[in-house]
């Protein structure tokens, strides 16, 4: 049996060949091969763009992929999303498809968008946006530099952004959000039906968000007295309880928690200030809820 599945070429390949390492496989890709093979040999990979993996997983082509909840909606697919994965080319939180104009545009709302015209990539969705703000505008594909359109070519542009530096930097201001969008791991209706595909899929799928899980946290693990335990304690944060190991000489303990990464250059000290002694931090691959 093999498992047909389709890896996001562009933007979010980088991003994505790391977090299947970390997940424990292995993409091995070449710039002219759109084949990257996985070292799992239940594993058959394709490199498509995220804009059409969704079709492509609705179509059976594929048994499932990694794409965006924008390009599901988009395309309209009837697919199974089977995970959450919350990454992007640069960052772990959600992107935004955002409307923007020229910072010297006269338009400060959506309203005043009628009559005008409007680049993006995301056609169908900006539509049905625009008809839910009762708006009658032309909405055009763009195939790529929407920023550079506004304001000699169109009014305004609906453009993905993660920080809104690119938007900065273009001069172009954001007059209102029409969606938000993370990435998804979706599986076609017919493979979700099969036993073997399915249980493959849920394990890519655990094993994708332990390795997401553990992004940006940490390990810590120290020796702690007895007599300053109680204080530790109060110290440290956890997913879950701390793990306590009684010590060989009964006054001492080991302890090892999982913490925000973000949070340890202001614990560490605390933790030294309190007693805990032989501070060992270490990066995690896969933390599994």
């Amino acid at each position: 049996m093999k498992l047909k599945l389709g890896l996001p070429k562009g933007s979010l390949q980088e991003a994505t060949t790391r977090i299947f390492k970390k997940a424990g496989f292995k993409v091995s890709t070449s710039e002219r091969s759109y084949f990257p093979i996985v070292d799992d040999s239940e594993i058959e990979a394709i490199l498509i763009r995220a804009q059409e993996m969704a079709r492509y997983v609705y179509d059976g082509v594929l048994d499932c992929g990694l794409t965006g909840k924008d390009w599901i909606t988009e395309n309209g697919a009837q697919v199974v999303e089977v995970a959450d994965l919350i990454y992007a080319k640069s960052g772990m939180k959600p992107v935004r498809w955002v409307l923007g104009v020229n910072d010297n545009s006269k338009i400060k709302t959506v309203k005043d968008l009628e009559g005008k015209r409007i680049a993006t990539e995301l056609v169908n969705v900006t539509k049905k946006y625009l008809k839910s703000q009762g708006v009658k505008a032309e909405v055009e594909f763009s195939w790529g530099a929407t920023e550079a359109k506004v304001p000699d070519l169109v009014d305004a542009i609906v453009e993905l952004t993660e920080t809104g530096s690119s938007l900065r930097a273009n001069n172009i201001r954001i007059v209102d959000e029409i969606m938000t969008s993370t990435t998804k791991l979706v599986a076609n209706k017919s493979a979700w039906k099969n036993t073997w595909k399915k249980k493959k899929i849920q394990n890519l799928a655990m094993l994708l968000t332990g390795a997401l899980n553990a992004e940006e946290k940490v390990g810590l693990k120290m020796n702690v007295s007895q007599k300053n335990l109680k204080g530790i304690l109060r110290i440290l944060p956890a997913v879950k309880t701390p793990t306590i190991s009684q010590l060989a000489d009964g006054k001492w303990v080991a302890l090892e928690v999982i913490i925000d990464e973000d949070t340890v250059r202001n614990i560490i000290p605390k933790l030294k200030e309190a007693g805990a002694q032989g501070i060992v931090e270490y990066p995690l691959n896969k933390v599994i809820y």
